[in-house]
């Protein structure tokens, strides 16, 4: 638990000085942008985990810690009503950012018991394609306009994605020590 409060720590540092910085400017965007926006972030990853090299200066961890926070974004946008302004304060921005990744925490902590830290004995290359996985599902979704049969909502693939971005964290930071 303290190695996940840790990343959602850095995560949340750097979501709340792009927010000092860029205000939410992020709002304008569409929530099938958001899904492109993890796919761009997603693939590289990808690529760099295949390719071994990387000719941007910024490495995996910032595309994951980017999956982060544009999942929270994406579930931000989907959370508030049509007609709310686009800029939002620093501290509802903030506000609204811990108490979805606060879900996410609490959405963790059951699967962990369930599943026993599986994630764990994965390798980060799996958690990528997880999340590139989850991320075609939520495409699907939103070309069926939002509607599932048997199959879980967006905000569950999204919290998905957060958790398996922030697994892929923590193994990075083992692996580095």
């Amino acid at each position: 638990m303290q190695e996940y409060d840790r990343e959602v720590s850095r995560c949340r540092d750097i979501f709340e000085k792009k927010t000092k910085d860029y205000g939410t400017a992020w709002r304008i965007l569409r929530p099938t942008s958001l899904t492109d926006q993890l796919f761009i972030k997603a693939s590289r990853i990808r690529s760099l985990e295949e390719l071994g090299e990387q000719m941007i200066p910024e490495g995996v961890e910032s595309e994951y810690i980017g999956l982060v926070n544009y999942s929270i974004m994406a579930i931000i946008q989907l959370t508030l009503p049509a007609n709310t302004d686009l800029e939002l304060g620093l501290e509802q921005a903030v506000k609204l950012y811990d108490q979805e990744m606060k879900t996410t925490r609490e959405l963790m902590i059951a699967k962990n018991h369930d599943y026993g830290e599986a994630w764990r004995d994965m390798r980060i290359s799996s958690l990528t394609d997880l999340i590139l996985m989850k991320i075609l599902r939520v495409k699907q979704i939103e070309d069926n306009k939002g509607k599932t049969i048997i199959s879980e909502g967006l905000d569950a693939n999204y919290q998905d994605m957060i958790n398996y971005s922030l697994f892929a964290l923590i193994k990075i930071e083992e692996k580095n020590q």
